[in-house]
């Protein structure tokens, strides 16, 4: 059997190129060619130790723009060799009550590539012709963005944010530009939220009306005078740090919504009185649900800032060192791209 070359987080703060078998479709299967791949916050904190559902060894990867090389002979003719996709990398069990519920971006027994299964952090990889997500306008490099970007609209739709809302995203990554991005597509006016100038002009090039340095100025102070007062209707915690987590309930309006999607990586004290008080609800926001089709399109209407989100392109021989990097010095770095085209075929 053929083999390609992979990268593998090996342990915390360890990668190396490995050696794996080239799949072989099964008849429900479609190989893929895969071209474009990010790397995500989940990613970084894997190799930093701190993402508890982490498996090691493991290949890494599950934001994907691929072309489709061959489909098994189970494979409905919509789906043809040539035709660029990207790919939902979450595998749940169907029976856990999430599941039953028709929820299964929360099974509790989800595998996701990368994390709890091979991701696709190499050259070829077959997967199930239902998760594949196809579109004729975008190209692999903007495919590979949709996956982050769904996280961070499914945010929003778990904040229910509808038009004219204040809403706030403490983070602008890219899963928080995609709550940026979501969120200025329904009609809100977002505040942006980082430590990063850099950053926060991007978040502006998505739509965001408002942008707050925390280093630079006091965050309660500026919300207040944005929302005259009031505070944000919804704010979105895509960082995972403890203070971001209580500045979210300190800081949202009374009868607000707070949505949490980063993981905190120690235990959060509050004031509980707080969220009593103001009878705020918060929301846990955990992968997507249904989201794909809604961030290819919108994609596809040209209204996000594809190039400025994408901080570094590397080859795959690079991808280890550029992780490395990123774990050492995370300020300036929105998205890593891996790119495969030059890597040898079959």
């Amino acid at each position: 059997m053929s083999t390609q070359p992979a990268l593998v987080l090996v342990e915390p703060g360890k990668t190396e190129v490995r050696q794996i078998d080239i799949p072989t479709p099964e008849p429900d299967e479609v190989l893929l060619q895969v071209n474009r791949v990010g790397f995500c916050g989940g990613d970084l904190n894997g190799f930093r130790g701190l993402f508890e559902l982490q498996e090691y060894p493991n290949v890494l990867g599950h934001e994907v723009g691929a072309t489709i090389l061959e489909v098994g002979s189970q494979v409905p003719d919509q789906l043809k060799p040539g035709m660029n996709v990207t790919l939902n990398p979450y595998l749940n069990c169907g029976t856990c009550l999430s599941c039953r519920k028709g929820r299964p971006n929360a099974c509790q027994d989800n595998k996701t590539m990368g994390v709890r299964r091979p991701g696709a952090m190499t050259k070829f990889i077959s997967v199930p012709w239902q998760k594949l997500h196809a579109s004729s306008q975008l190209s692999v490099r903007e495919l590979a963005l949709v996956e982050p970007l769904t996280v961070g609209f499914h945010a929003v739709d778990r904040g229910r944010v509808v038009a004219g809302e204040k809403v706030a995203v403490i983070g602008c990554g890219i899963v928080g530009m995609g709550a940026v991005a979501a969120a200025v597509n329904r009609g809100a006016e977002v505040i942006a939220i980082d430590i990063d100038d850099a950053k926060m002009q991007i978040a502006k090039l998505a739509g965001a009306a408002h942008t707050i340095n925390t280093t630079k100025v006091d965050l309660h102070e500026t919300l207040q005078a944005i929302t005259d007062g009031d505070g944000p209707d919804v704010i979105i915690e895509a960082v995972g740090n403890p203070a971001t987590y209580r500045a979210a309930v300190d800081e949202v309006a009374y009868t607000g919504r707070v949505v949490y999607i980063g993981y905190a990586k120690k235990p959060v004290d509050y004031n509980t009185g707080t969220f009593v008080r103001k009878e705020i609800e918060i929301l846990g926001s955990r992968n997507c649900l249904g989201d794909f089709p809604d961030v290819i399109s919108y994609l596809e209407s040209g209204k996000f800032p594809v190039d400025a989100v994408i901080s570094r392109e590397v080859s795959l021989a690079e991808a280890g060192a550029a992780l490395a990097d990123w774990s050492a010095n995370p300020g300036p770095i929105t998205k890593i791209m891996v790119n495969l085209d030059n890597e040898s075929s079959r």
